[in-house]
């Protein structure tokens, strides 16, 4: 497991995964994606691991999005020529947290903006600090992110006016929605998400286990997810999509809003 961009620690049962590039609001780069991968993945083969928490470095940011300005240096806005075959998929951390069997508590400390409230959504329990922050920005960059599983959590009409509008959700929000099981105080957050794996843990593994799927299967509708992936094909790397995000990115880097 990597040691730099993502710590695990154990207390017993449970696993405490935290996010740790604080000095970039904990942004996703590749190497974040292919270590939270290989964390979950490592985590998911333990036996003795039952229950993740997962949260970000520092006190501002549970995870602030893509690391805009490393999709800028790697040439990722660039139009595939073509014809050319599309790049071998790469780790995803955000996906090996969506398809863990185990259940994952986002302790959701700060910001979770684009990519990072995407990661917010995969987790089974969001408990919240009183700063924390959503913001589904899709749209402001020509693309849709979220638009298949916010609607089981907040149900279709709030999802698409938060999607339409990218606005951000407050905590309070946040909590009256449903987007995050709990609120409190930030130095509460990890003892509370803690004690809560802790009484998971206490249980049956194979029925709390059991319990996930069933409920995934009642709530994750497999179409939006293609309809999700398809709209990602028709989007990315078209004029609007690479000018908005480029425009977003030259932003975000030059400190503007």
């Amino acid at each position: 497991m990597d040691g730099d961009v993502v710590l695990c620690e154990r207390d017993g049962p449970v696993a405490l995964v935290t996010l740790n590039r604080p000095d970039k609001h904990n942004a996703v780069n590749r190497d974040m994606q292919a270590a939270l991968a290989a964390t979950i993945e490592a985590l998911e083969a333990d036996d003795d691991c039952l229950v993740i928490v997962l949260t970000g470095a520092g006190d501002k940011a549970f995870c602030a999005g893509a690391d805009m300005g490393e999709v800028l240096e790697r040439g990722a806005l660039e139009p595939r020529p073509a014809g050319a075959p599309p790049p071998p998929p790469a780790p995803n951390g955000v996906g090996a947290v969506a398809r863990a069997k185990k259940p994952v508590i986002g302790a959701i400390n700060g910001y979770a903006y684009g990519l990072g409230a995407q990661l917010s959504l995969s987790v089974d329990i969001r408990i919240a600090s009183e700063n924390a922050r959503w913001r589904f920005v899709g749209a402001s960059y020509g693309l849709v992110v979220s638009g298949a599983d916010l609607p089981r959590i907040v149900g279709p009409a709030v999802a698409k006016e938060l999607l339409f509008t990218t606005r951000v959700v407050d905590a309070d929000e946040a909590l009256r929605i449903g987007l995050a099981n709990r609120v409190v105080p930030a130095a509460d957050l990890l003892p509370t998400s803690l004690e809560m794996a802790r009484q998971i843990a206490a249980n049956s593994p194979g029925a709390v286990r059991w319990a996930k799927r069933v409920v995934d299967a009642a709530t994750t509708i497999e179409a939006g997810r293609a309809a999700e992936a398809e709209a990602g094909r028709a989007l990315r790397g078209t004029s609007d999509n690479t000018t908005r995000f480029r425009a977003a990115a030259e932003r975000v880097i030059g400190g503007g809003a």
